[in-house]
């Protein structure tokens, strides 16, 4: 299951790298808002292609706690495990 994560940590890293317009390092403790500035327009985007990569539906509810990449590999990962 660890695996799965760093997998997981990993593939939302490349998708967040087009919304890195500062080059901050993409790792797990990375925070959406704070370190990237992703505006929750992005937000939207991000969720649209996180789901067609994963092939999942994540409710827009389930956002509200994701404030870092680890917070969005572990939804990710909940949402699979479904």
């Amino acid at each position: 299951m660890a695996t799965d994560s760093v997998h997981i940590i990993s593939d939302l890293c490349a998708l967040l790298q087009r919304y890195n317009k500062e080059g901050v390092e993409l790792t797990g403790p990375t925070a959406l808002s704070a370190d990237l500035n992703v505006a929750s327009v992005e937000i939207m985007d991000l969720v649209m292609e996180i789901e067609e990569k994963f092939g999942i539906d994540i409710p827009i509810n389930l956002l509200f706690d994701v404030e870092k990449v680890d917070d969005l590999a572990k939804l990710v990962q909940d949402r699979m495990g479904q």
